[in-house]
């Protein structure tokens, strides 16, 4: 029976709360990788510690925004660090895409299309005349153009994404419950799945209290 996949966020510089989150999170039900953002990277031992990580599925959330020469010289300033999965804005614009996809080798790049932080609202105070929807189906033909071998969305845009592309949908923006916090844009695992999502990433809902616990939560409600 194929597994359901999830990245677990882990949003920490402490190593041994990291340690911790990875040894409980381990389960048979499900196919569980690790995302460390610029929080982690950025940290004392952050680096070191992702350095000596061995056999598991990694995701680097650095969501590089830059210019061409400076996102295609971070991502070969840490080919050492053995990455799965590595976030870029597509708002990076189509150069800086395809110049990123050319030297990322092994390691899958992930187009970032509009963070599930912001809304309709959110985006006007930005400055864009499009909504979610239609910008995220504008930025998704774009990750395509550039050959990017996965999209990460909200799950309320996949239906839009897989109409444009046909490789590996990542879903942040999860919650067992309705409660948003500092997202605006969530769903339930359950939900996500069906909309069309390959990976979710849950972040809080797994790695706040008593781990091992909320990860049979998470395989309980899938199963119900």
């Amino acid at each position: 029976m194929k597994k359901n996949k999830i990245f677990v966020a882990c949003d920490s510089t402490n190593i041994l709360k990291i340690k911790k989150i990875i040894r409980e999170t381990q389960n048979t039900k499900l196919k569980v990788g690790y995302k460390f953002g610029l929080e982690f990277l950025n940290s004392k031992y952050g680096r070191s510690f992702l350095s000596k990580l061995k056999n598991k599925t990694v995701f680097a959330d650095l969501k590089i925004h830059d210019i061409p020469n400076t996102c295609v010289s971070t991502i070969k300033a840490i080919k050492d660090l053995n990455i799965n999965y590595l976030t870029i804005h597509i708002s990076s614009g189509l150069a800086a895409l395809k110049a990123c996809r050319k030297i990322s080798g092994k390691t899958k790049l992930i187009g970032v299309t509009t963070l599930t932080s912001l809304n309709n609202r959110s985006l006007k105070e930005i400055g864009y005349n499009k909504n979610v929807k239609r910008l995220v189906s504008h930025q998704v033909k774009l990750a395509k153009k550039a050959n990017l071998d996965a999209i990460v969305c909200s799950a309320h845009e996949v239906e839009i994404v897989k109409k444009f592309f046909k490789k590996e949908i990542i879903t942040p923006g999860i919650r067992f419950n309705t409660g948003a916090e500092d997202q605006k844009r969530v769903v339930t695992p359950k939900q996500a799945y069906k909309n069309g999502s390959h990976w979710l990433v849950i972040g809080r809902p797994i790695t706040r209290g008593n781990i091992r616990k909320n990860i049979q939560t998470l395989i309980d409600h899938l199963s119900q």
